[in-house]
C-alpha cells in the first residue's frame, strides 16, 4: 500500500472524485479496563464522516468504570449494542479474538460490505473510515487494509513503521469475501500475521494507506514490557512459520537498536525457541509457512538492495 495511487492526494479531491457508493460495515470493539481511553475512542467513532451500520462494543469483563463510560457515551444509539462477557482463560494476543468472535457472532456478516476490528485504545480521525471505505470501494482487490498507527514518544506523535503487506491489528477492515476466505480471526497469539497469510494465498492483497493515520493511544508492550514484548514477538514468529535467516536478522537488529540494548534480541530467539522445546504445533499449514517465508524474504533482499543503494551512492559522493 506505500505505493498506493492515492498517496498525497489532497483530502478533499481524495472524496470529491471517489465519492461513496455507501458500503455497509460493521464495527466490532473487544475491550477490557480501557477507562483512561475509552471515551476518546468511542466520540471518534461517533464523529466519524461515514458512520458504522453496527457497532458491537464487546466489554471483556472489565473491572475498572470501561463499562460504566460505555454506557454514558452510547446511551440512545441503535446502532450500538455493548455485549457484557468475560472469557475463561484470559491469554495476552488471543483473549481480544475471542472477544470479538462473541461480537461478530451476534450479527449476520451477510448484511455487510466490510468487517472492522477496532481496539478501545485508540482514536480516530473524522475521515479515517471514509477513507478507507473509499479507497477499498475502488480496489476490488484489497482485502484487508488499515490507516499507519501513531503512538505518543518523549512528547510526540511518531508513525510506527510496519512491513507493506501489513495492516495494524488494532484497526483493521476486511472486505467480507475476504474475511470468508481466510474463515475470520484464529483466536490464537499470532491472528494478525496468519489473517494476512491466508488473504495472500487467497489472492487478496493486505496493507495500510501511509497517509491516512489513528492514533494508538497506548503505546505497544506496554502491558507486558520491553522484554515480555520481544519475547512474545518470538514465540509469534515460530507460530506464524517464519524461517530462519530472517529470525537471525530481526534478532541482531533488536540487539543493536531495540530496548533493553542486547537482551531484546536474546528475548526473541528464546521467544523463538521455547515452544520449539516445547513441541508446540505451528498455527499455519507447510504451505502458509513457506508463503510467510517468501514475503519475508521479498522483504529482506529489498532492505539489502537499499541499503546497498546508499553505500554505493555515499562512496560515489567520497569520491565526486
Amino acid at each position: 500500500m506505500a505505493n498506493s495511487v492515492y498517496k498525497n492526494i489532497p483530502l478533499h479531491k481524495m472524496l470529491k472524485e471517489n465519492p461513496m457508493v455507501n458500503p455497509r460495515y460493521v464495527v466490532v470493539t473487544p475491550v477490557k479496563d480501557e477507562a483512561p481511553h475509552i471515551a476518546d475512542m468511542i466520540t471518534s467513532v461517533l464523529e466519524q464522516s461515514k458512520k458504522p451500520d453496527k457497532w458491537v462494543i464487546v466489554d471483556d469483563g472489565s473491572t475498572d468504570q470501561t463499562a460504566d463510560i460505555i454506557a454514558k457515551y452510547t446511551k440512545g444509539i441503535e446502532w450500538i449494542t455493548v455485549l457484557n462477557t468475560k472469557s475463561t482463560f484470559r491469554n495476552l494476543g488471543s483473549a481480544e479474538i475471542i472477544a470479538f468472535n462473541k461480537g461478530i457472532n451476534t450479527v449476520q456478516i451477510n448484511d455487510f460490505d466490510f468487517i472492522v476490528k477496532l481496539d478501545g485504545d485508540v482514536k480516530l480521525d473524522p475521515y479515517y473510515f471514509q477513507e478507507i471505505l473509499a479507497r477499498m470501494d475502488s480496489d476490488k482487490s484489497l482485502g484487508i487494509i488499515s490507516g499507519v498507527y501513531r503512538e505518543m514518544h518523549n512528547g510526540n506523535w511518531v508513525t510506527i513503521k510496519m512491513p507493506s503487506y501489513h495492516a495494524a491489528g488494532a484497526s483493521k477492515v476486511l472486505r467480507r469475501e475476504c474475511y470468508k476466505a481466510i474463515k475470520g480471526f484464529v483466536p490464537k497469539k499470532g491472528w494478525d500475521t496468519v489473517d494476512e497469510i491466508r488473504a495472500g494465498l487467497n489472492n487478496w492483497k493486505t496493507g495500510h494507506f501511509e497517509d491516512i493515520a489513528f492514533y494508538h493511544l497506548k503505546p505497544e508492550g506496554i502491558a507486558m514490557g520491553n522484554l515480555k514484548t520481544h519475547h512474545f514477538h518470538g514465540e509469534i514468529y515460530y507460530q506464524t512459520g517464519g524461517g530462519a535467516l530472517f529470525l537471525l536478522t530481526k534478532a541482531l537488529h533488536r540487539m543493536l537498536f531495540a530496548k533493553p540494548l542486547i537482551f531484546g534480541g536474546i528475548a526473541l530467539m528464546l521467544g523463538y525457541l521455547k515452544p520449539i522445546f516445547l513441541g508446540k504445533p505451528r498455527l499455519v499449514t507447510h504451505e502458509e509457512a513457506q508463503f510467510y517465508k517468501s514475503m519475508l524474504n521479498k522483504r529482506l533482499v529489498k532492505f539489502l538492495k537499499r541499503f546497498l543503494s546508499k553505500k554505493v551512492k555515499a562512496q560515489q559522493a567520497n569520491y565526486s
